[in-house]
């Protein structure tokens, strides 16, 4: 069985602040520790469900050089590799040669969700809102398509209670979350301790990949539009002239293809042209 870790800081047990999250910042190391444990946790768990290949990505934007290089490498259980990337969703080779499940470990909520710890999607800074083919969706439905569109299902999602919620909404009953912390507000939860976190994502990996048919690889649907809502006017021009990309509003762009991952690399990984 192969099987494919991604993982995002925000959703992990004792991170409620940003500064445990941005590259540079004196709690970052903390975050990092903490970060890379929970991660160590789905290795384990994913081994004992019998995975013999297990390669873990990590997509989260940290800033400066840290940036989709977050986790300790020193630090990783050895049964795993791990990709370094220098944008999110470029790295697609395990998925290509053939993935039999992803599990989600670490994520936060979508913009705008209330008790989403960290919530934010993408870019806090840029990124208001996000839709696939008109459902509102966060970073959760991104990786989640991204591993669909190579027949891959995502069986396991960790993080916050708000995260959780919105992947089984996403992705069916099938679906098996670990919540490692309650939202109070944006930047505060009631946490459960790294040890008992790790526990459970241990055992809801080893669970979740016992049954690989719970959950039906994810396709937004078929031709896709991929439709982003700014945070102010400024950002839609870097799209101008982009491939396949249309600016339907003063903050808005749309991204149509015959299939996602086609209308998601020219949104995200294409360059502007001149």
């Amino acid at each position: 069985m192969r099987v494919h870790i991604i993982s995002d800081m925000e959703g992990v047990a004792g991170i409620v602040r940003a500064e445990q999250t941005s590259g540079g910042e004196p709690l970052y190391d903390e975050g990092r520790k903490l970060y890379t444990e929970e991660i160590n946790a789905a290795v384990r768990g994913a081994k004992a469900a019998g995975a013999k290949e297990i390669v873990v990505m990590d997509h989260h934007g940290a800033g400066k050089g840290w940036s989709f290089n977050s986790l300790l490498p020193e630090a990783l259980d050895p049964a795993c590799e791990f990709v370094v990337q220098s944008s999110w969703t470029q790295y697609t080779e395990f998925l290509e040669e053939g993935c039999d499940a992803c599990l989600l470990v670490g994520m936060h909520a979508m913009a705008g969700t209330p008790d989403g710890v960290l919530n934010h999607t993408v870019s806090g800074r840029e990124w208001f809102n996000l839709r696939f083919n008109g459902v509102l969706v966060g970073e959760t439905a991104i990786n989640a398509a991204l591993c669909g569109n190579w027949n891959c299902p995502v069986v396991l999602v960790t993080g916050d209670e708000a995260a959780c919620r919105e992947a089984k909404a996403l992705l069916g009953d099938g679906l098996t979350t670990v919540s490692v912390k309650t939202g109070i507000g944006a930047g505060a939860a009631r946490n459960l301790t790294p040890t008992v976190a790790r526990e459970l994502i241990e055992e809801g990996a080893r669970d979740a990949l016992k049954d690989l048919t719970a959950v039906e690889p994810y396709d937004p649907g078929r031709p896709a539009e991929i439709e982003v809502d700014f945070m102010h006017t400024g950002f839609v021009d870097s799209y101008r002239g982009r491939n396949g990309v249309e600016i339907i509003g003063p903050r808005s762009i749309c991204a149509r293809a015959d299939d996602w991952w086609t209308a998601w690399r020219n949104l995200f990984l294409e360059p502007s042209l001149p």
